[in-house]
């Protein structure tokens, strides 16, 4: 086995749920706690800056859950996840399907040293390769009908700030990124236009082109353009061009 320490990030919003895990934790030779996240904002920063082995992660925090947390960094991009939470057994049931591990609030050490042991072997042996895959599936699983996102994480010159989706004009793709039109700023994001349409309220954001997404309460008007085409003037001012294909779903929406 490797002598590198696993470097560790425990995330729960309950001061005596810190403690416990950091004096769990602090009993284990293999482990460097690399720090101690007191809600999903802060979760978010200190993945992005300090990219843990492991992060033990409380599912229910107010303002930015677990789950918000991994929708966040992308769930692709997390590392192994050790689930700290207090659903009931009917829940439980999702974490086991997908074979991701969890600590049932309360736990004990033998269950607490189990869950870190399955983590120890999965991450030496590498085999959470498909750790994306699975976190998807249990996100789909557990949060089918909960609300959309209703903040980002923007990355810019070495700082991360949380943008409400609410101050969102318009989204368009830019590569591997896509780009978030603010009033006059914009902000690159890495997520493709299907991943994005899919976190955000489709009650707030529509797609008119395969490369564009507007903010339906920032639509001022819709005038004819070129070639039986039409456009979408926004109350910036910003002309976008609307796709006969979703033309009449908009019209439908905006009820015109």
């Amino acid at each position: 086995m490797s002598t590198r320490k696993l470097t560790t990030l425990i995330v729960d919003d309950e001061p005596l749920a810190r403690e416990r895990l950091l004096a769990l934790l602090s009993t284990e030779n293999d482990i460097e706690v690399l720090g101690q996240c007191r809600d999903g904002e802060e979760a978010v920063s200190a993945i992005h800056e300090r990219h843990p082995d492991l992060v033990l992660l409380d599912v229910e925090m107010p303002r930015m859950d677990g789950f918000e947390v991994i929708d966040t960094i992308g769930p692709e991009r997390m590392p192994m996840v050790i689930f700290v939470t207090a659903y009931d057994q009917h829940a439980i049931k999702a974490f086991q399907v997908r074979a991701l591990d969890y600590l049932l609030k309360p736990f004990d050490r033998d269950r607490f040293s189990d869950a870190l042991q399955r983590a120890r072997t999965q991450i030496e042996s590498q085999t959470n390769g498909d750790l994306g895959k699975r976190l998807l599936a249990l996100m789909k699983d557990l949060r089918r009908d909960a609300p959309k996102t209703d903040r980002l994480v923007v990355k810019s010159g070495g700082r991360l700030f949380f943008l409400r989706a609410d101050e969102i004009d318009w989204i368009e793709a830019a590569g591997n990124y896509v780009r978030l039109h603010v009033g006059n700023q914009s902000h690159l994001l890495r997520e493709t236009m299907n991943a994005i349409e899919a976190r955000l309220d489709p009650e707030r954001f529509f797609r008119i082109h395969r490369c564009r997404i507007v903010n339906v309460e920032r639509i001022q008007e819709m005038q004819p353009w070129l070639n039986g085409e039409y456009s979408v003037v926004l109350r910036t001012g910003v002309r976008l061009t609307l796709s006969r294909g979703y033309r009449e779903k908009l019209q439908d929406k905006l009820k015109v």
